[in-house]
């Protein structure tokens, strides 16, 4: 005797499938902030975009737009061209 498909589907548990998650948009600090320019003057403003390393934290990870994003790579070069910023971490440093 044959079995049915049905049957021999029912020896295997009913899978579920999840539906992906939507990600939560990140809000841009220096909009909620009202800063429309970035000084490269104020390196209080730019070491929180720094990592420990002295390298600049990606736009999708602070959450700033792309435009901002790019004021403040100029402002953070500039600022390091100055000596307002060190290139390096001191803890980096050969």
């Amino acid at each position: 005797m044959k079995k049915s498909k049905k049957e021999n589907l029912d020896k295997f548990p009913q899978v579920q499938i999840q539906k992906p998650q939507q990600k939560k948009k990140k809000v841009d600090p220096l909009k909620t902030r009202g800063i429309n320019y970035i000084d490269y003057k104020d390196t209080r403003l730019l070491q929180r975009f720094v990592n420990e390393q002295g390298k600049i934290l990606p736009g999708r990870i602070t959450g700033i737009s792309s435009k901002m994003q790019r004021q403040l790579t100029k402002a953070i070069k500039r600022a390091r061209h100055l000596a307002l910023m060190p290139f390096v971490s001191e803890d980096f440093k050969p």
